[in-house]
Parts: structure tokens; sequence; C-alpha cells
């Protein structure tokens, strides 16, 4: 009998361990540098897409955050000559520059700044990737740098939290003073995206909560496996 390789395919998700060399304030501070070179125009839908509309951009930004977030989004394998061409087409069109700063790259090193027990790291990161992609279908933040849209997503996560009530480096000035200070910007330009991010949460769950009353009630073993959120973000239409 003849010996056979057999081969079993199991789902699973593995992640890289974060690198300390990559979290140091050297590296932040080439971040911050970078993230101006990559901020658009103010004029950007005026003078570089002109054919695209803010509300296109919303609409193209919610889908494709829609399918990340499909957790039962069916997994095959792709042919990849059917999926190179487009891929070819569109790095070719960012002439290769796939580099950019984007808030998410900023707040993990807020985070590893910050005196706080691993738990309370994670509950705080958790909830502010959610408002950042939040910004991302909102045109209202393209000028903001990303910086500014992670520390304002911070923020805005530990008040949606209220663990500035025990904690006092997380209080609302401690915390808006700390950040600004690590992405050098003033603290009021800092408070006004955070309250832009907590206007944008707040009109968000207004569309969502009209979108559930229209459509079928979610089991409850969706809702059980759904990320629990200090401002119910997970009824978010995102």
């Amino acid at each position: 009998m003849e010996h056979q390789l057999l081969c079993c395919e199991v789902e699973t998700i593995r992640r890289a361990h974060l690198d300390a060399n990559l979290l140091t304030d050297r590296v932040l501070q080439t971040m911050l540098k970078a993230e101006e070179t990559c901020a658009p125009s103010v004029s950007y839908f005026k003078c570089v897409q002109r054919e695209i509309l803010p509300y296109m951009r919303k609409m193209v930004a919610t889908w494709m955050l829609e399918v990340r977030m499909c957790r039962r989004f069916p997994r095959r394998r792709r042919r990849p000559r059917s999926a190179g061409r487009p891929r070819l087409l569109l790095v070719n069109k960012l002439k290769w520059n796939l580099a950019a700063m984007t808030p998410h790259d900023f707040i993990e090193h807020f985070l590893t700044k910050m005196p706080l027990a691993e738990d309370t790291k994670q509950i705080i990161r958790k909830h502010a990737q959610t408002f950042v992609a939040l910004c991302a279908t909102d045109v209202k933040f393209i000028s903001n740098p990303p910086s500014m849209i992670a520390a304002g997503s911070v923020v805005a996560a530990v008040q949606g939290l209220h663990l500035g009530d025990t904690n006092t480096f997380l209080s609302y000035q401690c915390l808006t003073h700390f950040l600004s200070q690590v992405i050098k910007c003033d603290p009021d330009c800092l408070r006004a995206c955070q309250e832009q991010i907590e206007s944008l949460l707040e009109s968000s769950l207004r569309q969502a909560q009209q979108h559930n009353v229209s459509s079928e009630t979610k089991t409850v073993e969706d809702e059980a496996d759904l990320s629990c959120t200090p401002t119910d973000v997970r009824d978010v239409n995102i």
C-alpha cells in the first residue's frame, strides 16, 4: 500500500504578535511626518475626483465595511488570474504608494503609552476601532489627520465607557491633554474632533434604529456574537 499525504485545512485566524520595535517614539514621529504627505486636499472633490460626490464615497465606504464585517461572508479560494489584473490597475493608479497612514496605525501607539491594564486597553482598542470605522464613512473627516481621528476615537471610547470615573489618568481633561501632546496638536482641536465623532455616532444610531424598525428582528444567536459597546455601536448601520 502506497503512502498517501493527507492535507487538512482548518479555518483559523492567526494574528502576528506586536513588534515592540515598531512602537517606539522614533517610529511615531516618523508616522506623524508621513501623514502630512498623505493628507487629501480640502478641495478634493472639486479638483481630484470631480466626477464623484461625497455621498457616493460614503456609499462605497459603507459597503466595504459591511463586506469586511460580515462574519458569514463565504471564504472561497480566488483564482489569482481573475483578481490579479484589477489589483495591478489599482496599485498603478496609486503609483505603488501603499504606505499611507491610517488612524488604526496610531491607536496601538497611544495604548502603549497609557499606564493601563491589558484588559482595559483591549476594550478601549475595540471601541476606538469602531469609531474609526464610522469616521471612514463620513466625508467631514477627510481633512482631519489620521492621528487626530485616532486620538479623538480613543477619547470618545473612554468617555462612552465611563472609565474616567474610576481612573484619574482617563479623566476627560487628563486624557485629552496627554493625547494632544503625543500628536502635537492643540487640545481644542482634539476636543472638536472628538465631539464630531460623538455627533456622527448619534446620527448613525438614529439611522440604524429607523432601519431596524422596518427590518426583521435579529436572532438571539447573532446578538450574542456581536460586540457589546457602551453606546450600542453594534446597532450602527455601517
